[in-house]
């Protein structure tokens, strides 16, 4: 099997700020561009067999930006659904529920079109991602690039992993990053985290 290549977006005026991100399209700041061109080396240098990307602008800007084409529009890359939380940094959150941690508690309760969703539930998107994964890797030669989130990325890992959803918590993943997965002896494995070229 290939290595399966995750980007996390780069930067936004609210991943600066620590407010969590989940439907808003919130575009690039101009750092978060330049974060995604200084990838392109790190894509090139590998055959690519499949993309997609999140529908999100900030994931489909860098997608652009790195030099991918061909790339398919997957939902199920989105970011986690924050519900009540969209918008709000984690402090303010703990101000109102002390110790709240997002991969074990989830979400509060948002509006009809964005309620929210627990580790679970983005769980089983994660897994619905890889299975198409795995379709790309029995159809196509070369490597697989999935475009999207932080902590959707994360999920995906910890299910790559054989891991609970909740193991996302356990994988720190920076905007305008290259990580890659991969396996060793046929199980899963990582195989470089946060990469980025040297500046």
């Amino acid at each position: 099997m290939s290595d399966l290549f995750l980007v996390r977006h780069g930067e936004t005026e609210w991943s600066r700020s620590g407010r969590h991100t989940g439907s808003t399209d919130v575009p690039l700041t101009e750092r978060g561009r330049e974060e995604a061109r200084r990838l392109v080396p790190l894509i090139r240098s590998h055959r690519i067999g499949a993309a997609f990307v999140s529908p999100l602008q900030r994931a489909r800007e860098t997608a652009e930006l790195i030099g991918l084409h061909d790339v398919r529009v997957d939902s199920d890359l989105r970011e986690w659904d924050y519900g009540g939380y969209e918008g709000v940094t984690t402090v303010e959150i703990q101000r109102e529920r002390p110790g709240w941690f997002l991969f074990d508690d989830g979400v509060a309760p948002g509006p009809p079109d964005h309620p929210g969703e627990s580790p679970e539930q983005v769980g089983h998107r994660a897994d619905r991602a890889l299975a198409k994964v795995e379709a790309a890797f029995a159809n196509t030669e070369g490597c697989v690039v999935l475009v999207a989130h932080g902590h959707f990325l994360r999920v995906l890992t910890a299910r790559w992993l054989g891991l609970p959803p909740s193991s996302g918590a356990l994988f720190q993943l920076a905007t305008g990053t290259l990580c890659r997965l991969g396996t060793e002896h046929g199980r899963p494995v990582i195989a470089g985290w946060n990469i980025r070229p040297p500046a």
